[in-house]
């Protein structure tokens, strides 16, 4: 016998087809309606349920056949008699109940015990960060023996409200695309909107190498960024290398034809730079030099 806390359904992630009152077999069926509340004490949810009705025993893959499905708020199937389990998904949240058809109308309601998250970063004293560079992922707060945890929603926009099921989860917010991280386990309450702003530590930074003082970028530049214990955060090509980092000290490498050059520079937290490479940060000078310092030794 399957239990419930051991159920894995096939295909939850998939679109289900409208509302579906066609009679699954031939001979009697009973009529169900289907209704789901975040919790015992809420309203009934008008919409936005995706409801799957599985027969309860494996097939011959070992999984469950799907039976029937619908989508909206209350929803009405048509069964025949037996066993089912009945799925309903909301958002990321869900609830399965197996429910016994024996003939006539029959009325069954699923407590989701869910709630909403909406997330939002900001700088320090509270600056906003443009959106399109802000991302959340969303993890089970549990980790396993190695450390990782099961991705539950990757790439959640700011301010957008995700349904899950009550409990807590390990979130991580990601400004740009380097080494700008926050890590938090946060609380989803049932029949609640949790609302949860994270601070980075962080700016936005352009590097560019340049002869002189305010001048032009030199294209075709390659750039390494490492940090204070030498680890490369990020590898470009340009005249301009833009990121977010973390705050802290850094080196940058720039690599120019056959000239290397290096400086160190210190990102403070919600102060966007650029960041000149000039010529005396030279560290290594080109063939041409060398052959110059050279003869002039001679």
């Amino acid at each position: 016998m399957i239990g419930l806390e051991d159920l894995r359904l096939p295909g939850l992630t998939e679109y289900a087809s409208p509302e579906n009152r066609r009679p699954l077999a031939l001979g009697e069926v009973t009529d169900i309606t289907l209704s789901a509340r975040l919790t015992n004490e809420s309203d009934t949810i008008q919409d936005g349920i995706v409801w799957r009705v599985f027969a309860p025993e494996p097939d011959a893959d070992g999984k469950l056949p799907l039976v029937a499905t619908a989508e909206g708020g209350t929803s009405g199937l048509s069964l025949p008699p037996g066993s089912y389990l009945v799925h309903a998904a909301f958002g990321r949240a869900g609830a399965t109940k197996r429910i016994t058809v024996n003939g006539g109308p029959q009325v069954e309601q699923l407590v989701l015990d869910a709630g909403g998250l909406k997330l939002n970063a900001v700088l320090p004293d509270g600056v906003p960060i443009p959106a399109e560079r802000l991302r959340f992922s969303i993890y089970e707060d549990k980790a396993d023996e190695r450390g990782g945890r099961a991705l539950i929603i990757p790439d959640v926009r700011p301010d957008t409200v995700v349904r899950l099921n009550a409990g807590t989860y390990h979130v991580v917010s990601t400004y740009g695309s380097v080494n700008a991280v926050i890590r938090s386990d946060i609380r989803v309450e049932s029949g609640e909107l949790t609302e949860a702003t994270v601070e980075h530590r962080a700016a936005q930074l352009t590097l560019k190498l340049v002869r002189e003082p305010g001048g032009e970028a030199i294209a075709d530049t390659a750039w390494s960024v490492l940090t204070e214990t030498g680890e490369i955060v990020r590898e470009t090509v340009g005249a301009f290398a833009s990121m977010v980092l973390a705050e802290g000290q850094y080196t940058v490498v720039a690599k120019n034809r056959d000239r290397i050059y290096q400086r160190d520079f210190i990102v403070a937290p919600g102060l966007n730079q650029v960041v000149e490479i000039l010529p005396e940060d030279l560290l290594m000078p080109g063939e041409d030099e060398l052959a110059n310092h050279q003869a002039s030794l001679d």
